[in-house]
């Protein structure tokens, strides 16, 4: 079915990098939510009135929220179509992950509204009136939001969409909410204990905590995310596979969106060769590694030393003295200012998030000290960085 509704209606569906064919995924998404949950509030919100059920009219409103969302996705997708402009020269790719934010928000609300009614429910009960053919509706719901679910998350991961992610995630929440409901209306049934208000009140607190999932998913890349580790590896080994590029460090990658993204580097080149050559170099891994990955790729050009045995000597002492303080350390940009009574070593010197600014002017003195004791004319002028790189999950 997943795969009829994507070749139907999405044309060139397999050129996921094209913006229109992403902009149709977001569409067909979108309307495939809309309808499904319109379909699922009438069912349910009827449901709950015949058997005056809170825990179910909660459901309801929840399948209506999760409408309006496809609503906002669906304005979002065709925002985030929008070309680059004047005003905004990477596009409008940002508003898939605003809509996205907008969504979760919704459902957080829903969620809060329908824990204070099952409050209420609970300090004034009804009885629940047990049908079979509501019972089956739900149980047929279940096998709807779950079928959603799968077919949001495989569009989703298809496209890299947050927006589709996140609906996912909601169904698969709404999965998990459909089933406690049903689970306290048979219990109510078959016992007659009546749990609704307290089912209820699990229902309402799935709900917010998906809200919050999908909030905390869709700020990061707004907020600015490290670098993904394959992406990383991806650009810095493409790089560095030209002959004239001895090493790089400091990638930068900038997302505007999905798709969307501007990515800086520096690139390490022989400090004896030209430097027209090696800009030439620069400038035609600029333009093919942007073709290739689709990545506008810009290079900064740090010239090394690759011959002077007395530099690498010295190269070769910082980098011990640094792994065997931690290993963690590394270290770029090493440059040598010999003079007669003082030489000075230039570097950028790496850290990891979790050093202090205490830490990090410690371990400067302790290097500069170290260094001393191998020469007192070492005079260590240390700018201490750190990594764009995220971790791995």
């Amino acid at each position: 079915m997943i795969n009829f509704l994507v070749k139907r209606f999405v044309k060139n569906y397999e050129n996921t990098e094209d913006t229109e064919v992403r902009t149709s995924y977001g569409v067909l998404s979108s309307l495939v939510g809309i309808v499904c949950n319109v379909l699922l509030f009438a069912g349910k919100f009827l449901i709950g009135l015949l058997m005056k059920s809170m825990a179910v009219t909660a459901d309801a409103f929840n399948n209506l929220s999760d409408a309006a969302s496809s609503v906002i996705s669906f304005v979002g997708v065709k925002m985030a179509s929008k070309p680059a402009d004047r005003d905004h020269p990477f596009g409008h790719g940002r508003m898939e992950y605003i809509s996205a934010l907008i969504v979760s928000f919704l459902v957080i609300e829903v969620g809060i509204t329908f824990f204070k009614s099952s409050v209420e429910k609970i300090r004034n009960p009804e009885d629940i009136a047990f049908s079979w053919v509501p019972f089956l509706i739900l149980v047929l719901s279940v096998g709807v939001k779950l079928w959603m679910s799968v077919f949001n998350r495989k569009l989703g991961k298809r496209i890299d969409s947050k927006v589709m992610l996140a609906a996912a995630a909601d169904s698969m929440g709404d999965v998990i909410t459909t089933s406690a409901t049903i689970v306290s209306i048979i219990i109510s049934g078959f016992t007659g204990i009546n749990i609704d208000g307290a089912a209820g009140i699990a229902v309402s607190l799935i709900v917010v905590w998906s809200g919050i999932s999908i909030a905390r998913d869709t700020l990061e890349p707004l907020i600015g995310q490290g670098t993904d580790p394959k992406l990383y590896e991806n650009i810095k080994t493409l790089v560095e596979s030209y002959d004239g590029i001895v090493g790089t460090h400091d990638l930068i990658v900038h997302n505007y969106g999905p798709n969307r993204s501007m990515a800086s580097i520096h690139a390490e080149v022989p400090r004896d060769v030209d430097i027209e050559v090696s800009h030439e170099i620069i400038d035609r891994v600029e333009r093919e590694v942007t073709k290739k990955l689709g990545i506008f790729l810009v290079i900064h050009m740090d010239p090394v030393e690759l011959h002077d045995a007395r530099v690498l000597a010295i190269k070769s002492k910082v980098s011990n003295i640094l792994h065997a303080l931690d290993g963690q350390l590394s270290f770029h940009d090493f440059r040598v200012v010999f003079g007669q009574e003082q030489i000075n070593l230039i570097f950028d010197l790496v850290v990891p998030y979790s050093y202090t600014e205490q830490e990090e002017d410690r371990l400067v003195q302790q290097v500069t000290a170290l260094m001393q004791e191998v020469d007192s004319r070492y005079q260590c002028v240390i700018t201490v960085d750190r990594s764009y790189l995220a971790e791995e999950k």
